[in-house]
């Protein structure tokens, strides 16, 4: 037997009972009679604070080794860890850039769930790191891996991370001890509180699911593998026909009917399938009101809360709705006067007109003025805001349907412009004026390519400006803004 002691890294974000999980560890080593050591590295990750914990466990009792002791480190050895526990996929990965985890001897022990950075946050478009280059990483990386998703399986249980993750080491096989030494651990730790059971809970959960997939080999290539690609297109019409109505899914059939036959090409009619349901699923107060009363709305904030089934939750939405959103509503000759109403007041130096509200979702009068919103949908038709939608979204799939027979190249660009639509307000309106004037003035693949991706990484403009005057194109013509003047008497600061 060896003479050397497991040796195991703990890496868990804060607040997510990285501690907890050593001491069972630490616990469940000393009440089966294995000398062991647990230490704890105070650090910082890129996300919330952290601390990795660093554990060794003998794989001989004690009383095997009568009055010998075996000496133990108090920090990690990179490439001399057994296992590495984390319950953060980017952070496991950290942790093998640090030189941690060896090809030839750790098991890795991860969750699949990601907790973004800062860095990953402030992009522009979707600036998530690749989750299948993480995972090929760990891989290469590692003697073996098992990745779940053990933040679900906490979510399921009703507990933390830190009980799930015992669960998967005690199901690895890798400790010298079995399952009722780490259960009677949680018990004794726990000592009789409410936690132990959801604790138990989440265990059983992740030891089972490590079990299983040791059972059968493959299974651990088949769950690493790319997933198929969902089927775009019924997702879209689902989406589309609780949006508006069957009438309008078939609307979105006829566009990408007309696209492939002009000769789309596949990629291009996969990205059109994509951005133009996104964009004729516009936001509008009637879509916001449906998204307050969905049900899985409520499960989620009642989740994040941490509310009881037995506890009262009280929920409050803030709204401000202004012209725009009413307007929106309007045919388009009540929308007009109304929208010139409101430039008079900006000119005379007031604020934009504006109501405010405070609903509470969970009263009857709050729950039913959201119904009575959300039952606008068929109002939707008649305003002003879904004609004019619908003139934008056909000058765009009319851009790419003519690009699509004698340049498939620039089909493609200008299908993923679709891109440039997004969020609502202000945003949304830079995004249109962008993607337009594209369409518009760029007529290569390449400058296509290029004003995107300006327009993208930069949301004041600028550098999509500078690559329309780069490509020949004309500027885009100033937008007006009110001055307001305040009064100040004479000496005053």
């Amino acid at each position: 037997m060896t003479q050397q002691p497991i040796t195991i890294l703990v890496c868990a974000l804060g607040g997510e009972g990285g501690g907890v999980l050593a001491e069972w560890l630490y616990g469940a080593a000393v009440r089966a009679g294995h000398p062991a050591q647990s230490t704890s590295i105070p650090g910082v990750a890129q996300r919330t604070g952290a601390t990795t914990y660093y554990v060794e466990i003998y794989p001989q009792r004690q009383q095997q080794l009568g009055d010998r002791r075996p000496v133990f480190s108090l920090n990690p050895v990179p490439g001399a860890i057994d296992l590495l526990v984390s319950s953060e996929l980017l952070e496991t990965v950290r942790q093998v850039g640090n030189g941690m985890s060896s090809a030839e001897r750790t098991l890795v022990i991860s969750s699949t769930a990601r907790a973004l950075t800062v860095a990953e946050k402030m992009q522009q478009t979707d600036g998530r790191v690749d989750a299948a280059a993480l995972v090929a990483t760990l891989q290469r990386h590692a003697r073996a891996a098992e990745l779940l998703d053990l933040a679900g399986m906490a979510q399921q249980a009703g507990t933390v991370v830190s009980s799930v993750l015992l669960g998967a080491i005690a199901g690895s096989g890798l400790l010298p001890f079995g399952r009722d030494v780490f259960e009677a651990q949680i018990r004794a730790g726990g000592k009789g509180s409410r936690g132990v059971e959801a604790s138990l809970r989440g265990f059983a959960l992740a030891f089972d699911a490590v079990r299983q997939r040791r059972a059968q080999q493959a299974v651990v290539d088949a769950a690493l593998a790319p997933a198929p690609p969902p089927d775009l297109r019924a997702l879209a019409r689902a989406r589309l026909l609780a949006y508006q109505d069957a009438a309008y899914v078939r609307l979105y059939d006829e566009r990408l009917a007309r696209l492939q036959a002009a000769g789309a090409g596949a990629e291009t009619l996969h990205e059109m399938e994509r951005w133009l349901a996104l964009w004729m699923a516009f936001d509008d107060i009637v879509q916001v009101a449906g998204l307050k009363l969905a049900r899985s709305r409520l499960v989620r904030v009642r989740r994040e809360v941490a509310a009881r089934d037995d506890e009262i939750l009280k929920l409050y939405d803030h709204f401000k709705p202004g012209v725009p959103e009413f307007a929106a509503l309007l045919p388009a000759g009540l929308a007009q006067r109304l929208q010139a109403w409101d430039r008079r007041r900006v000119a005379a130096g007031k604020d934009p007109w504006a109501l405010t509200l405070q609903l509470g979702t969970h009263t009857v009068t709050g729950v039913l003025a959201l119904r009575l919103v959300a039952a606008l949908k068929g109002q939707r038709r008649r305003g002003q805001r879904f004609a004019q939608e619908q003139a934008l979204i056909e000058r765009w799939v009319g851009a790419v349907q003519r690009a699509a027979g004698r340049d498939p190249a620039l089909a493609l660009e200008l299908a993923r412009c679709g891109r440039l639509i997004k969020g609502y307000g202000s945003t949304n309106e830079r995004g249109k004026e962008a993607l337009l004037h594209t369409i518009d003035h760029l007529h290569t693949a390449g400058a296509v390519r290029a004003a995107r991706e300006a327009a993208l990484a930069d949301d004041a403009g600028r550098a999509f400006d500078r690559t329309l005057q780069a490509h020949g194109a004309p500027p885009r013509a100033p937008r007006e803004q009110a001055i307001r003047w305040y009064k100040r008497k004479p000496g005053s600061a």
